[in-house]
C-alpha cells in the first residue's frame, strides 16, 4: 500500500485567503492579511464589482438564513454565551443531517 504523502509541521489553522467586502478594504487590513500568510480577497472601491464576491459569499448567506430557521438562535434569549454556541452547533449540526439525508424531514 502507498503511503499517504501530508504536509509536514503542524496543521494550519489560519485560511488561506479572506473574502471581503468593500468596507474592509483598508491598507492596514491588506497589510495586516499578507503580514500573517493569508492572502486577501478584498473589493477595491470603484474598481472591483460587487458581483465578483457574491460568487464566495453566498454560501456564508445561505447558511445564515439556514441557521435564523431555528427561532432560538434568530432570537437570543438565552444570557449565557456557552448555552448560545451548544445551540449553534446543533443548529449546524442540523444543517449538515439535513444535507446528507435530503429525505428525512
Amino acid at each position: 500500500m502507498p503511503e499517504v504523502r501530508q504536509p509536514h509541521g503542524p496543521p494550519r489553522h489560519r485560511p488561506d485567503k479572506l473574502h471581503a467586502d468593500k468596507a474592509y478594504a483598508s491598507r492596514k487590513n491588506r497589510r495586516g492579511l499578507r503580514r500573517r500568510g493569508i492572502t486577501p480577497r478584498i473589493a477595491r472601491p470603484g474598481i472591483e464589482p460587487k458581483q465578483r464576491l457574491g460568487q464566495h459569499r453566498w454560501v456564508v448567506e445561505r447558511t445564515h438564513s439556514w441557521l435564523h430557521r431555528q427561532r432560538r438562535l434568530r432570537v437570543r434569549d438565552e444570557r449565557r454565551d456557552d448555552v448560545h454556541f451548544g445551540l449553534l452547533v446543533l443548529g449546524c449540526c442540523l444543517i449538515l443531517f439535513r444535507s446528507l439525508n435530503p429525505d428525512f424531514c
